[in-house]
């Protein structure tokens, strides 16, 4: 599903002529149809009768829509999506759909998204993170507003520290698995993951299951 950045920026260069109309991402789970709108204005929605209704996707909705929408459906809905943020969608595979319900209900936090990709996965898991039984981005962008990056990376219960933020960043593949973002969490506040991993110039996706692993183990 993940296309090169090349690739991404070509979508654009064609005529406006050539460019289809916006088109919605649709998918089922647990039998009823859900979708995400076109861009800019992205509301998640699940069909009610003949109506649709927003609301938050879950965790479980997110998952049936990773395997369910297309390579196809992806570069037709990206053609309407600016350019620095259709190359941080590109950077995901699986959990493309999840990025873009962050970006969708946190725009304020885009530009730290695009910086830092593999923050959108643990905001995209908060209510897992955080044991609440509903989405809180307004709390999120209240406390991007008051605290930036760090304010987020206090709030996800990551150590909110410059060393934090270079890992992550560091991070090649940040299309990380939920499973991976507990023990991931609670390493980053051990002092030796924080050396082994700020000393790697680069942490692959397969570096960092073997960390995780190690961790589990």
């Amino acid at each position: 599903m993940s296309q090169s950045p090349g690739m991404m920026a070509r979508m654009n260069t064609r005529p406006r002529s050539e460019v289809p109309p916006p088109v919605s991402l649709v998918w089922a789970h647990d039998g009823v149809l859900r979708r995400a709108s076109p861009w800019p204005e992205v509301r998640f929605e699940r069909q009610a009768g003949n109506t649709w209704r927003e609301g938050d996707a879950s965790e479980e909705s997110l998952a049936s829509a990773a395997s369910a929408i297309s390579l196809n459906a992806w570069v037709k809905y990206l053609e309407y999506v600016p350019a620095a943020e259709r190359a941080f969608l590109g950077r995901f595979r699986v959990g493309r759909i999840a990025a873009l319900q962050v970006l969708a209900r946190c725009p304020e936090v885009a530009a730290d998204l695009i910086e830092t990709p593999a923050l959108a996965p643990f905001l995209a898991a908060h209510q897992s993170l955080r044991g609440t039984p509903a989405g809180r981005w307004a709390e999120i962008n209240a406390v991007h507003e008051r605290g930036g990056i760090f304010g987020l990376l206090e709030w996800l219960g990551l150590p909110a520290s410059r060393q934090t933020l270079a890992i992550l960043q560091q991070i090649t593949e940040p299309d990380l698995p939920l499973r991976f973002l507990e023990p991931l969490r609670s390493s980053l506040w051990e002092p030796e993951t924080i050396w082994d991993l700020q000393h790697s110039p680069a942490i692959s996706g397969r570096q960092l299951e073997r960390f995780c692993h190690a961790l589990a183990a």
